[in-house]
């Protein structure tokens, strides 16, 4: 189980790290200016994004919350990624790049004021996108790693609680009933009267 995350967990965060690691690069090339920048290279839409990013996330949460019920419950946690968390970083990181790069073109042919060619990709402080999206990938494989503890150790508890259930159970010394013995049946019990005054 070593380096393996839930399988496909990271797909409810990719569109929200996606915005991140395109806020994040004009930040980074721009600093205060950036959101001016933004505006002026019409990017004004994405603020209008926002609300549906938010659905999805809050979408992804509701599935691992039902996914660690299930584990609790059966001790289940479900199928898991074979990939490396190394392997995970690089895929992430090539995707979310990818996914700047398209929007950036996407960008020159609907937006105004949006540079054209590679320079509206890349140029202009652009390459600080790979940067970003080298950071976010290893943010987004750090919440997979720990949604895979969650899971691993929510599936323990219901283990160790079926085992503990499947035990039998001990009879304690207070639920032992104790029986009075009898008075003659006693070491101490006392001894017959004599014979002289049976005879008397």
């Amino acid at each position: 189980m070593r380096g393996r995350i839930p399988g496909g967990a990271g797909l409810f965060l990719i569109p929200a790290a996606a915005l991140v690691v395109h806020q994040l690069r004009y930040t980074l090339a721009y600093g205060s200016k950036a959101n001016a920048e933004l505006a002026a290279q019409g990017h004004s839409y994405l603020h209008s994004l926002v609300p549906w990013l938010v659905l999805v996330v809050g979408v992804g949460v509701s599935a691992f919350v039902r996914r660690t019920a299930h584990a609790l419950r059966t001790g289940e946690t479900g199928t898991f990624s074979r990939r490396s968390a190394a392997a995970l970083w690089l895929g992430t990181t090539v995707s979310l790049t990818a996914i700047y790069a398209i929007q950036e073109f996407l960008e020159e042919l609907f937006a105004s004021g949006h540079p054209t060619g590679l320079t509206g990709i890349f140029g202009h402080g652009g390459w600080w996108s790979l940067a970003a999206a080298a950071l976010v990938a290893a943010l987004v494989v750090a919440i997979l790693r720990l949604g895979r503890s969650i899971l691993r150790a929510a599936a323990m508890f219901a283990a160790r609680r079926r085992r503990q259930a499947s035990l039998p159970a001990l009879i304690r010394p207070a639920d032992v009933l104790r029986v009075a013995a009898r008075p003659l049946a006693l070491s101490a019990a006392g001894r017959a009267p004599p014979r002289s005054s049976l005879a008397g």
